[in-house]
């Protein structure tokens, strides 16, 4: 959010009592939001060892070989748990893919554009944020692509 607040990018903020069991889609239904407008920020790295980042609905599977095809890589595998907090400094469940430690190459579903308003986490577990399509895809440099 504060990524968010320096730019003076306009957004909304929304939490919830988080659960460690809990899905993107039951975060979707206490949000009271379509799952397809709740997007989940998953973290990559590809055979080339570099790291990507795909934003998909919370409802759908990210496509590894789309996510290659798409970042130009021969194959691109999600990363262990335990080196998310130290690549992006966040925690699963609370990554969020604006301000990470480090920005990567970042690409985003296209069903997003279709939305006025699409939720990502905030950066920390129990908090969302609503925001623009267009908003999002600036501020975290994203690529638009058929990821799913």
């Amino acid at each position: 959010m504060r990524v968010l607040d320096g730019k003076k990018i306009s957004y909304e903020s929304h939490s919830y009592t988080p659960d460690a069991t809990m899905s993107g889609e039951e975060i979707a239904g206490i949000l009271g939001e379509d799952p397809e407008k709740v997007f989940k920020t998953l973290v990559t790295q590809g055979k080339s060892g570099t790291y990507y980042v795909f934003v998909v609905p919370v409802k759908e599977e990210l496509d590894l070989k789309k996510a290659a095809k798409a970042s130009g890589e021969k194959s691109v595998n999600m990363i262990k748990q335990k080196e998310l907090l130290p690549l992006t400094g966040y925690v699963h469940g609370g990554c969020s893919p604006i301000g990470m430690k480090k920005q990567f190459k970042t690409f985003i579903h296209e069903t997003a554009s279709g939305f006025d308003k699409v939720f990502v986490s905030a950066g920390k577990v129990g908090f969302q944020i609503e925001l623009a399509p267009d908003d999002l895809i600036r501020v975290a440099g994203c690529n638009v692509s058929d990821i799913v």
